[in-house]
């Protein structure tokens, strides 16, 4: 299972590494240390942790300035395998995307839960809100 340090998770959840290792001091995340004795984060802890994370927030009035880019590297929070298609899920900070693609694409690119993995969005078109 692949492990992720503060900072790594910190970009992950879209937050800085301070406020990540609060999270971790606080007990909201669970860590250990590998051998160099730097704290890590399980990639499926981290994977609940950011659907935990995104739940809380949504409902928050954030506002926000900028424009969504077209890539959202995040973690794979779920892996649905059907006979030909599948459906992953990545927490990609505050932004839960879902693609439905083949089952063999996921298990030719290895998906699982815990992964850091990249949806990228190709759109015809684009609308931007200010808020």
């Amino acid at each position: 299972m692949q492990s992720y340090t503060i900072g790594q998770a910190a970009r992950l959840l879209g937050v800085s590494p301070d406020t990540a290792r609060r999270w971790a001091d606080a007990g909201k995340v669970a860590t250990h240390r590998d051998e160099g004795g730097r704290r890590l984060i399980d990639g499926r802890d981290l994977a609940a942790f950011s659907i935990e994370l995104a739940q809380n927030v949504s409902g928050e009035d954030d506002t926000s300035y900028t424009s969504a880019r077209n890539a959202f590297p995040g973690i794979v929070t779920a892996v649905k395998l059907g006979d030909i298609a599948a459906q992953v899920e990545i927490q990609a900070g505050p932004h839960r995307l879902v693609s439905l693609l083949t089952r063999e694409a996921v298990e030719e690119l290895g998906l699982e839960v815990g992964m850091q993995a990249t949806a990228r969005v190709k759109s015809t078109s684009v609308h931007i809100d200010r808020t």
